[in-house]
């Protein structure tokens, strides 16, 4: 990682279908259906919907046998419309239907946590995909590491490395280069550190292979822009990153032009910046630079903050310098920039990932956004939400909410906004809205209390990460839901 000036990361190009990443190429952009892939009318529409949006790379779950073979049908139906789309197959549970739709689709993803690299399965895979000429990611997820890395590891950024290293290599002793891998989190601390953990490793390794960069479980709404720039945009600003996904509890399509902000956002930085004491930071592990408890907006009172505005095209690299470069260590600092944007959304994702870093890892102690198109009210409610996202100042529920996908059997963002119209009061509380239970009970082990789908038209409720109550009408979960946080004296009076 380098410290003083932007430079991207160098990987091996990967080729998904017809769309190339990695090596020279920019940054691409993906998205993943919500439809049933049983439904192959649906699935197909939806995927044109992102293709014609920008979104090139799109994936669909294969959780059976059924699911896996009617991708052939899928992609039949859209090669015959026309489009190129890259598809890719998720595949979580049953490591066999890889190999079902790996006749078919131009990437398999599978999960570290659902396979074993001492039964023949995965290098099976491999040479499947190698024979034809499909890409394979090696998705790891915080919330569903196995259970042999858990219990050494525990649910951390180091456990969620070894389980990615095992798999690369057994990639790189079959001499299999078209691999692409991921690190996902709802946590922005959590997931950026494991990227970067990640990068280490890999180094160290001399391995090359391209990043696929996302945070789960983000949410909607401007918040989840905010929550996936704030990750996505630390990790972009290291040049880290081949391939993005903004993931959001929204129509897929809408996903598409947030990333491609993003990627066109860190196209370049120019700028070096000299770094006179780079010991005061470490990029895998989280300190906070001052004694400051609560980070401020600029709003508040900024009497003994030294103000630091970036005015250069590497604002993070900027700042970060500038700070690192202090004559008091530990002086509180606010980060400022200017910007001149017309959208309140494009305004709130490139702030997120222009000063996010510095607050996510430890270096600042409050943020000062200046846009004079904007009032003042909404400037301060997006330093609030950048503040949260990078885990430093909680000032609102938080939800975490997957975007669901084809394993989601109820109206995930109609559930949403139900419960945040009813819920949003409650400060400092952690919500967790989930799809299903593939990633449901992992991703959201930080939140206070989860809402989860169990089944069609059933729900299961959580307190921290145990059930509390499980396959509960849909129709009732809501109300038993409000119940639970009363009982538990987290409703106030």
């Amino acid at each position: 990682m380098n410290l003083s000036e932007f430079i991207r990361r160098p990987a091996c190009e990967v080729r998904i279908g017809g769309v190339a990443i990695g090596g020279k190429h920019p940054v691409a952009v993906q998205s993943m259906t919500n439809t049933d892939t049983n439904d192959t009318a649906a699935s197909v529409a939806q995927i044109e919907r992102i293709d014609r949006a920008g979104g090139h790379i799109v994936r669909l779950t294969a959780q059976g046998r059924r699911e896996g073979e009617n991708l052939g049908n899928i992609v039949r139906q859209l090669r015959a419309d026309g489009f190129r789309t890259a598809v890719v197959a998720d595949i979580h549970f049953v490591p066999e239907v890889a190999a079902v739709a790996a006749k078919y689709v131009d990437k398999v993803r599978i999960n570290p946590g659902n396979y074993r690299t001492d039964h023949g399965e995965f290098e099976a895979l491999i040479e499947q995909c190698r024979e034809r000429g499909v890409a394979l990611r090696i998705g790891v997820n915080h919330g569903s590491l196995a259970k042999r890395v858990f219990d050494e590891w525990g649910d951390t950024p180091q456990g969620m490395v070894v389980s990615a290293m095992e798999f690369l290599r057994v990639c790189r002793e079959r001499d299999f280069d078209q691999v692409v891998v991921s690190m996902k989190s709802s946590n922005t601390r959590v997931m950026v550190a494991a990227y970067r953990l990640l990068v280490e490793a890999m180094d160290a390794e001399d391995m090359h292979y391209p990043i696929h960069l996302g945070v789960t479980e983000a949410g909607n709404g401007i918040e989840g822009r905010v929550k996936s720039a704030v990750g996505i945009g630390a990790l972009m600003a290291d040049g880290i990153g081949d391939t993005i996904r903004v993931s959001l509890t929204e129509a897929p399509e809408n996903e598409i032009p947030v990333a491609r902000l993003l990627a066109e956002h860190f196209a370049e930085r120019p700028g070096r910046f000299e770094v006179l004491h780079p010991e005061r930071y470490s990029p895998t592990e989280y300190r906070r630079r001052s004694r400051v408890t609560e980070p401020v907006v600029h709003t508040e009172p900024l009497d003994g903050f030294r103000v630091i505005e970036a005015l250069s095209g590497n604002p993070t690299a900027e700042l970060r310098a500038a700070i690192l470069n202090l004559d008091v260590p530990d002086e509180p600092v606010v980060v400022k920039r200017r910007y001149e944007e017309s959208s309140l959304e494009t305004l709130a994702v490139k702030a997120a990932a222009d000063l996010g870093p510095l607050l996510l890892d430890g270096l600042a102690d409050g943020i000062w956004i200046d846009a004079p198109g904007f009032s003042e009210e909404s400037i301060r409610e997006i330093e609030l939400m950048i503040l949260q996202a990078a885990r430093v100042r909680f000032s609102r529920t938080e939800y975490i909410a997957c975007p669901s996908c084809g394993r989601t059997l109820y109206d995930i963002e109609k559930t949403l906004a139900d419960i945040r119209a009813r819920t949003s009061h409650l400060k400092n509380l952690r919500i967790g809205v989930m799809g299903c239970i593939v990633n449901g009970p992992g991703e959201m082990a930080d939140a206070d209390y989860g809402y989860v789908g169990a089944g069609p038209g059933r729900i299961t409720l959580y307190k921290g990460r145990e059930v509390v109550e499980r396959n509960i009408p849909q129709e009732e979960a809501l109300d038993r839901l409000i119940e639970l946080i009363r009982a538990n004296g987290d409703w106030p009076a």
